[in-house]
């Protein structure tokens, strides 16, 4: 991998003299304005869709996108705490300790200091979460591949089949967000803020590992590279003091909360006996296998030809040489969708954060002979995503 992929793009010409933080977060505003008009527009229309959907069925359509699902739970901590569980018929105990602290903590000070309820926090924090992932999305495809393609990358996340979840109050955008600038933070060498943003990362899914996987592989890599060239570790030290401060910072939010589960029941092991009856424990795919034996062989092989177009997806980023830390977040972010055992409707919308993977779809749409080709194939998309996502919510099951 070459020095410019984990480094700052340097500007022909004369370096830019100091400027305030104002103009250039306006000017930063102004480049990402298409990706996030266009973003929006994806995502008020999925809302149509639904909202004419449930309305022409008879049903509230607040309901489905802060009141159901795993929205419920989130909202129950923000009001009373970790203290609920609920024992099903088979047994199992489902305790809300599977759930991360920081959308609750968001809702009940939002809830306290507004006057929208618990619900309505929820949806503020995914509505606006949703803006800032779209834009941290567009900030790395500009980065990668320049504006365009991130305008592009960041549509395609809007219209991405289970997109609909980014309407509702879950995790799924504040996550994406948090990732995104963390490894836009990265690409440009500030490591520090990319450690933060993991650490809140950390507080809000699991699936963080793979963000800190991405940070601590990267680095290492570049310090294996520079010791390999120079033979003496400390300058090597000293030159990535700030590289290595980041990636210690980065699993401490994730950490804090395990450690915090097993004081709380008393076993170090406790939050991932909690995840075991949630069914979310990590069985190296063989429910999945099990799920695909199961299915009549049309669908089976309709569920295998997706896996292979997801398989193929992964092949393309790699091809694409995208930078370490994109590269291994998207394909630890697929690895542990699907390697669990959790349920199997749920696994697209785990894979959402993944957006690199979008990335070599947004390349080929840009090749497309005139822009209107490329706004009709989005519109398109918009609209199955729409019709989906309006189906979806209205359906018994969780996504």
């Amino acid at each position: 991998m070459s020095d410019h992929q984990l480094r700052t793009r340097t500007p022909a010409g004369p370096a830019p003299g100091p400027r305030a933080p104002g103009p250039r977060a306006a000017a930063a505003f102004r480049a990402a304005a298409p990706a996030l008009a266009v973003y929006a527009g994806a995502r008020a229309l999925g809302l149509l869709a639904y909202w004419a959907a449930a309305s022409a069925a008879g049903k509230d359509p607040l309901g489905p996108l802060s009141g159901r699902w795993d929205s419920v739970w989130y909202q129950r901590i923000a009001e009373n705490g970790y203290r609920y569980t609920v024992t099903l018929p088979d047994g199992s105990v489902h305790s809300d300790l599977a759930f991360f602290p920081l959308l609750p903590a968001l809702e009940r000070a939002i809830s306290e200091v507004t006057p929208l309820t618990l619900g309505g926090a929820g949806l503020l924090v995914a509505w606006t979460a949703g803006l800032l992932a779209a834009w941290g999305i567009f900030a790395v495809g500009a980065q990668l591949r320049g504006r365009h393609t991130g305008v592009v990358l960041a549509a395609l996340w809007g219209v991405y089949p289970t997109a609909f979840v980014q309407s509702m109050a879950y995790t799924e955008t504040l996550f994406t967000a948090l990732a995104a600038w963390a490894l836009y933070a990265v690409l440009r060498g500030r490591w520090i803020v990319a450690g933060a943003l993991c650490v809140l990362a950390g507080l809000t899914r699991p699936t963080a590992a793979a963000l800190i996987a991405a940070l601590a592989i990267t680095a290492a890599v570049t310090l294996v590279r520079e010791y390999r060239e120079e033979r003496r570790a400390g300058p090597v030290l000293r030159r990535n003091a700030r590289m290595i401060a980041g990636v210690a910072l980065a699993p401490l939010g994730w950490l804090a909360y395990v450690v915090f589960v097993a004081v709380r029941e008393g076993s170090p092991f406790a939050y991932f006996d909690v995840q075991a009856q949630w069914g979310n424990n990590i069985d190296g795919g063989r429910a999945l296998a099990a799920f695909i034996a199961g299915l009549p062989w049309p669908a089976a092989l309709g569920l295998c030809a997706a896996l292979g177009l997801l398989g193929w997806l992964v092949v393309l980023c790699v091809r694409q040489r995208q930078p370490l830390p994109v590269l291994v977040y998207a394909l630890t972010i697929v690895v542990i969708s699907l390697i669990g055992a959790g349920y199997f409707g749920s696994r697209p919308r785990l894979m959402m954060p993944a957006f690199p993977l979008l990335l070599p779809p947004a390349v080929a749409l840009l090749r497309l002979r005139t822009t209107g080709r490329t706004a009709a194939v989005l519109a398109v998309l918009a609209c199955a995503s729409a019709a989906y996502g309006a189906w979806t919510l209205l359906g018994p099951g969780p996504p």
